[in-house]
């Protein structure tokens, strides 16, 4: 609970003591690239970017990760890495097509529908960790907290419904806002 950092206490640490607060080890995106497509080559890299994808891990999340840990890792920089995110999702694809399974790109999703899936899904998963230690307590069994997935996909987020409307006109606030003629 108190484990935040207080205010200010990034100041009292050694300067350049974190791997991102200094010069990345490779600055040319060909490097980068290449020093990526290595880590590939091996065997256990690509079984865990197979099953990845498998579970349900789309594309574009994958190359985030990857690219986000060496950014981490201070070898190289997030410029590189825009650069260079283009080509590790294409052979992320190759490596996925050439296995067979079936995944998601993740390119095809709006924000609004990703973050309200994943809630969703969550929460259905915190009902199913409750029945389960229900379960395993020898307890009785409490249901009738449960919601039908149909039912609730019909009862969405009022906000959605405000979204298809009419867009309204926004009232602009603040010294600076006058009404031109």
């Amino acid at each position: 609970m108190f484990s935040a950092p207080i205010p200010g206490q990034s100041l009292t640490s050694e300067p350049k003591n974190s791997s991102w607060e200094n010069p990345p080890q490779i600055s040319e995106p060909e490097e980068a690239l290449l020093w990526h497509l290595e880590k590939f080559d091996k065997p256990k890299k690509t079984e865990a970017v197979v099953g990845l994808l498998g579970l349900g891990l789309d594309v574009v999340t994958m190359t985030e990760g990857l690219l986000r840990s060496a950014v981490a890792e201070g070898r190289h920089s997030i410029d590189v890495s825009l650069i260079i995110a283009p080509v590790i999702h294409e052979y992320i694809k190759g490596i996925a097509d050439s296995s067979g399974i079936e995944y998601s790109e993740g390119l095809d999703n709006t924000e609004g529908e990703v973050s309200l899936s994943v809630v969703q899904s969550s929460m259905r998963e915190k009902e199913i960790k409750e029945i389960l230690r229900d379960v395993k307590s020898d307890r009785d069994l409490d249901l009738s907290t449960l919601k039908d997935p149909e039912v609730e996909m019909e009862d969405e987020d009022p906000m959605i419904d405000m979204a298809e409307d009419e867009p309204q006109e926004e009232k602009t606030m603040g010294l600076m806002s006058r009404r031109s003629a």
